[in-house]
């Protein structure tokens, strides 16, 4: 896992995970992302972003290194929260990574009344409920005016029907799908 651009550019880490349990984005699929947000969006340090299914942290890592003020990582694994903490305090941005321990569609409606301006969301492809995702995400009103969800999945999990889908893009056989 590596830092792809930004303050933190060149940065590795090893995750201590076994690969059947997580799937880090590929370091292609995770620059090819931030080069089209890039496009779309100057990032600022008074911006939030919102990284579910956070896993090693390698997206919120990527969103801080390239300015965003702040990444709020939900997670249910411990082991992978205690890497996100390790690495945050390793980089020196501990005060702007914010962990949250809790199944992610538990925390949803948890955190009405907080917005951000970047959710993405890398659910474990076999996630039977990866397409409630985005519709839950707008009922609790977590996304900001103007932000965007970015959802990573497969070809099963396609949302090319939902109303607020505004691009997808596929690498390999990783598929990101927006919504605004």
């Amino acid at each position: 896992m590596r830092i792809i651009s930004g303050k933190f550019k060149g940065r590795q880490f090893t995750a201590p995970i076994d690969p059947r349990v997580t799937r880090p984005t590929t370091d292609l699929a995770k620059e090819s992302l931030f080069n089209i947000l890039a496009n779309r969006f100057d990032f600022d340090d008074d911006q939030h972003a919102l990284d579910l299914f956070a896993g090693t942290g390698s997206i919120g890592y990527e969103f801080i290194s390239r300015g965003v003020g702040e990444v709020t990582c939900v997670e249910n694994a411990a082991p992978l929260l205690r890497f996100i903490r390790q690495n945050a305090f390793v980089l020196g941005i501990k005060n702007y990574v914010h962990t949250v321990k809790e199944d992610v569609f538990k925390w949803i409606p948890q955190a009405k009344g907080q917005q951000f301006d970047f959710i993405f969301a890398d659910p474990p492809y076999a996630m039977h409920t990866i397409t409630l995702l985005p519709d839950l995400i707008f009922e609790y009103e977590l996304l900001k005016d103007g932000g965007i969800i970015i959802v990573e999945h497969d070809i099963e999990g396609r949302f090319k029907d939902h109303p607020r889908l505004v691009d997808e893009r596929e690498y390999g056989k990783t598929i990101f799908s927006f919504f605004e």
